[in-house]
This record gives C-alpha cells, sequence and structure tokens, in this order.
C-alpha cells in the first residue's frame, strides 16, 4: 500500500522549522542535503543558497515523514494558504496535547483542542512557521 508523506516549502529557514519539529516529535533527520551537497556535475537552480536546505526529512513513524526543502528564488515565493493541513494521528490524549501545545509555541490556534462530536480529541493549531496542522487522538472503541 503507498504511504503519504507531507513537503514543505521554506522562504530560507527551512532549517530553523525542522528543527523546532525535531523538538516536538523527537526522532533524527534520516536526510539533510544541503544546496552544496549537489555533486559537481549537477547544476544548481539559479540563485540558490549554498548552505540552505535542499532536502531533508523527518520520519515521523508508522511509514510516514515531514519533508522540506528552501525555496530556490527561481521558483518564487513559498507561500501560506489554506488548501492543506498536515494532519497528525496520535496513539493517546496526552501525546496529543504534546504536539498541539508544541506546534501552538509562537503560532495560533485555528481550532482548540477538545472532544469532538465525532468522538476524536481534536484541534487545530497554525505554526509560527505559518504551516496549518490538524492533530487528533481516536479513541480506540470498546
Amino acid at each position: 500500500m503507498a504511504q503519504i508523506s507531507t513537503h514543505v516549502a521554506y522562504n530560507g529557514n527551512c532549517e530553523e522549522a525542522f528543527l523546532f519539529y525535531k523538538s516536538i516529535f523527537g526522532g533524527e533527520f534520516n536526510n539533510l542535503m544541503r544546496n552544496q551537497d549537489l555533486p559537481q556535475d549537477v547544476p544548481a537552480t539559479p540563485g540558490t543558497i549554498p548552505s540552505q536546505i535542499l532536502h531533508i526529512s523527518l520520519p515521523l513513524g508508522n511509514g510516514c515523514a515531514l519533508m522540506g526543502c528552501d525555496m530556490p528564488p527561481a521558483y518564487g515565493i513559498a507561500t501560506s494558504g489554506n488548501r492543506f493541513n498536515i494532519s497528525i494521528s496520535t496513539s493517546s490524549e496526552a501525546e496529543t496535547e504534546h504536539i498541539y501545545n508544541g506546534l501552538l509555541a509562537g503560532g495560533k490556534v485555528a481550532m482548540p483542542l477538545e472532544h469532538t462530536f465525532w468522538g476524536a480529541y481534536f484541534g487545530m493549531v497554525v505554526d509560527k512557521y505559518e504551516v496549518q496542522w490538524m492533530v487528533t487522538y481516536d479513541a480506540p472503541t470498546i
């Protein structure tokens, strides 16, 4: 079965954002490549800054990962929008609160963390990098 991971482009602060996410989710980056790490025979995208992130990946469990890069200037500016959310399913209410509150640091509440009518413990946050997150815990039914 296919697995889905989320890739987010940043405007020069990808590394900062991923260190922030690592502080919340834990784990280690399984891939971190900077523009300067390109093989010499591969041309860099015009305007890239050598020290910026070409690709980074943080495993989140169950085969999912959060991936990102710094947007090369030739591709324009990475903009925020409301077309997507990163949805994190947790294994407990405590983990849900830890992740929600961690992402909320410097960000804003889009939907308070609460027990919902559909039975989930759920909330939405826009983090300090303007990335939209949904955090949910679906308690096992008996």
